[in-house]
């Protein structure tokens, strides 16, 4: 399975990301969507997860999702710091049992696993600015399990 994964893109959904997700089979948007018409956009190319980040008031979307992918289980949350969950989010983790954790907010790449569960941050993907890297990812999940692949915008 193919996942298409994206955070933070603040509104602008990059002309590219249409041809990098080509064939994914679900797409994951871990928060700070800027407008709904963004996740609307995404659909067109797979089913979309989705959820609020902190500067996404009024928007239809939960703070926290469950996505199952085939085997997989996915918990998507905007804002984690994964050597230090809050309470309320680490209650929800130790509850579901996720096998990955993707979370946007920092606008940096993460790929680590931290107590036997894979936490990922695909980059920040909104409009260009200055030189702050811009990037988006794949995830490939078999039974092997998940292997990432970040692409630069």
């Amino acid at each position: 399975m193919k996942i298409g994964v994206i955070s933070d893109t603040h509104g602008f959904l990059d002309p590219r990301v249409e041809k990098i997700f080509a064939g994914v089979d679900h797409i994951l948007h871990a928060g700070d969507i800027g407008y709904a018409t963004i996740v609307l956009e995404l659909e067109f190319l797979a089913p979309v997860t989705a959820v609020l980040g902190n500067n996404d008031d009024g928007l239809p979307f939960k703070e926290t999702e469950i996505a199952k992918l085939g085997a997989k289980k996915i918990l998507v949350h905007h804002i984690v710091n994964p050597f230090a969950l809050t309470e309320k989010l680490e209650a929800r983790v130790v509850r579901e049992k996720p096998d990955a954790v993707i979370f946007g907010h920092t606008h940096k790449k993460f790929s680590q696993t931290v107590n036997g569960i894979f936490f990922f941050n695909p980059g920040y993907a909104g409009k260009p600015k200055g030189s702050t890297e811009r990037s988006i990812a794949i995830l490939h999940c078999d039974e092997n399990g998940i292997r990432h692949e970040f692409i630069p915008l």
